[in-house]
């Protein structure tokens, strides 16, 4: 199967600088890259957006770093989200993103369409012992009944993330990145199906 012409999208619900969910999203399209997948990682520091409010949309119409978001969703088949645990939820960045992004309207388009036609894959790191994977389980319903997306039912977790990368980048437990390895050709072979 021929995977030249998928593109995954890599970002994290975190725009801290030093956020483990950032280095694990970096990961992601750092290894989609040396296994011959066009990867793009994206920060959502640099989408920045008011806090969703359906007067403020009626009044000023959908912030353009939304747009801009919806339109870099479009350009990849898969997206790989790193979701950071807040009060083992998602969080409050994200959620508004996904909000946001989830009213963009496009002639010709149905409602929620970049949310319906792509795959998704999640992750989470974190410094406790369950690796964020309650904050995983919110985000997951959001994007499954809120938004009709489709979300891989495997997931990856990095648990004890302030001592579980390298200098470089790499997770020291081979192991756990062979398996985060195998979790984003799983994606890219999904959105391969989905898109053709």
């Amino acid at each position: 199967m021929s995977l030249s012409s998928t593109k995954l999208l890599f970002f994290a619900g975190s725009a801290r600088d030093a956020s483990y969910n950032k280095r694990l999203a970096r990961l992601g399209a750092e290894i989609a890259e040396a296994n011959g997948l066009a990867a793009t990682f994206a920060d959502l520091g640099d989408y920045p957006m008011p806090l969703y409010d359906a007067d403020l949309q009626a009044l000023e119409g959908i912030p353009e770093n939304a747009r801009k978001f919806e339109a870099l969703m479009k350009v990849h088949t898969g997206i790989f989200i790193a979701c950071p645990e807040y009060n083992a939820s998602i969080t409050p960045l994200l959620k508004n993103t996904l909000d946001w992004v989830s009213r963009v309207r496009i002639e010709g388009e149905e409602p929620l369409a970049v949310y319906k036609t792509r795959v998704f894959a999640l992750g989470s790191a974190s410094p406790g012992g369950m690796g964020g994977l309650r904050g995983v389980n919110t985000v997951r319903t959001v994007l499954e009944l809120g938004l009709n997306a489709l979300v891989l039912p495997d997931q990856f977790a990095v648990p004890k993330a302030g001592e579980a990368f390298e200098d470089n980048g790499h997770l020291k437990n081979k192991e756990s990145q062979e398996n985060f390895k195998r979790l984003i050709q799983k994606l890219a072979r999904a959105a391969h199906v989905l898109h053709g």
